[in-house]
């Protein structure tokens, strides 16, 4: 890890304001270097020393800490369970950390179909609490089990339901908060429908938290599936496991999951089980598909699957129970961890591709292998184009560690000319702001900047991500060489 202290304000300007604010807020407010340096670092590792943590209990706590954050100009960097992996929740201005993973209050409207939670929620908890009430909740980054519905909304994080149901902003239909001035407000409403004003619900959502604060939302649930079925596939090689799945979705079929594991993926996940995928089949890339919806509509697409499957696969398995389900799922929940078995440390870029660039996908990430001499196992949601490309180094080698960055941007070109996103739920953060504008035109980068200013004009939420390049393995603090750390 890392650890870089920064500060924007001078001492004594600081203290005058965190005087004040501990006034107001008492022991709502830390300043132990336990509670500071908790709060210094997200996923990415990458750590900056807040000099205070705030753990409100109300909406007047946040509006007290935003109001006189504008005042003295104080950067504040809102932050829940801390899973950002391209540093967004990372404070790296200092200033004040507030921390909202305290605020996890969690009610759903059966009658309506909605979820009405606070920003700090747990989303693996809202998955069942509305499967209690017979609904369902189709987001489901990796890290549901402890990541919070604001760092979700932040990013508009999707997960492996993405390709048939949608990602955050698909299931956001209200949201409250507060201005960076302190000032409350409320996007949107919990109605299925609303034509009332700008959206800027929708510009919150994804803006990684540089635009507001989000202190809770109202997620539209949709009926909990009836049925589901999954299929595990092998292929011979990439190239045939994405022309086989472009053939799948040319049949009009959507799985609700689709998720593709390249051959380095699978050796890794092999390699740490101590089992083959398929027996007699090892390494080989293999496609995991699951059917959900009424009984009938998989019952439908059951048919055109396997007998896609008998044709386009090498191999294939059927479930016959959900235990069975959970074993072939245990590949794919597996794979990320065991690349470390490559080398200790890597860059996770979650890339998008459309449709039609899958196999050039394929042969890029064979010339970043080749080119850079490097493991890149990669792994991914076909049905949305989402796929975590992962390369592998070791943190104590310069020249693999150079190696690596060069590769990451390669990568990030390289998908921009294909027509795809450098990013497809983690956000930019600090990670990818050296490629922002390689998506974005200079005019685009100014019509964002531009909205940022006329929502936060002293410019303290989450201020230096996203827009000004930051280069970790040139940061005049930093020692290290290697670009991230991502374990």
């Amino acid at each position: 890890m890392r650890m870089i202290k920064t500060k924007t304000l001078s001492v004594a300007s600081f203290r005058f304001a965190t005087q004040q604010l501990r006034r107001r807020l008492g022991k709502r407010v830390a300043v132990s270097d336990s509670a500071r340096f908790k709060a210094s670092f997200d996923g990415s590792k990458l750590s900056f020393l807040p000099e205070a943590v705030v753990k409100p209990r109300s909406d007047a706590d946040i509006a007290v800490v935003l109001a006189l954050a504008n005042r003295h100009r104080v950067p504040v960097t809102t932050r829940g369970a801390g899973t950002s992996l391209t540093g967004s929740a990372s404070p790296i201005r200092g200033g004040w950390v507030l921390d909202l993973s305290g605020w996890k209050r969690i009610r759903i409207d059966a009658e309506a179909g909605l979820a009405h939670t606070q920003a700090g929620a747990v989303v693996g908890d809202i998955h069942r609490a509305a499967e209690a009430k017979g609904w369902f909740y189709p987001p489901d980054p990796a890290s549901k089990q402890y990541c919070t519905i604001g760092g979700n909304i932040a990013c508009n994080a999707g997960g492996m339901h993405g390709g048939k149901y949608g990602v955050t902003r698909d299931f956001v239909l209200a949201l409250k908060g507060f201005l960076p001035t302190g000032e409350p407000v409320t996007w949107g409403t919990p109605t299925k429908k609303f034509s009332a004003g700008f959206n800027l619900r929708d510009l919150w959502i994804g803006s990684e938290g540089m635009l507001g604060v989000v202190t809770g939302a109202t997620l539209r649930l949709i009926p909990l599936p009836a049925a589901r079925w999954t299929l595990l596939t092998a292929f011979a090689d990439e190239t045939a496991a994405f022309r086989a799945v472009k053939a799948l979705f040319g049949q009009r079929v959507q799985p609700a999951i689709c998720e593709f594991l390249d051959r380095y993926a699978v050796q890794c996940a092999e390699a740490a089980s101590g089992r083959e995928v398929f027996a007699g089949q090892a390494g080989r890339p293999v496609v995991l598909i699951e059917l959900a919806g009424t009984v009938s509509e998989v019952a439908d697409q059951k048919k055109t699957v396997l007998a896609w499957a008998r044709t386009k696969a090498a191999a294939w398995r059927v479930a016959r129970n959900r235990t069975e389900a959970e074993a072939l799922w245990a590949v794919r929940r597996g794979c990320s961890q065991a690349m470390f078995k490559l080398a200790d440390s890597k860059i996770n870029e979650d890339i998008v591709v459309p449709l039609r660039s899958y196999e050039k996908c394929a042969r890029l990430l064979e010339k970043l292998r080749r080119n850079y001499r490097l493991p890149v196992p990669t792994f991914g949601h076909l049905g949305d184009g989402n796929l975590h490309v992962n390369i592998m180094y070791h943190r104590d080698d310069p020249d693999e560690c150079r190696r690596a960055a060069a590769a990451g941007e390669a990568l990030m070109r390289g998908v921009v000319a294909l027509g795809g996103a450098i990013s497809g739920e983690h956000g930019i953060g600090l990670a990818k702001t050296p490629f922002l504008r390689l998506q974005h035109s200079p005019a685009q980068v100014r019509a964002m900047q531009a909205v940022k200013h006329a929502l936060d004009p002293r410019g303290i939420l989450n201020p230096g991500k996203m827009f000004e390049v930051f280069k970790i393995w040139e940061h005049p603090r930093v020692k290290a060489v290697c670009p991230w750390d991502h374990k």
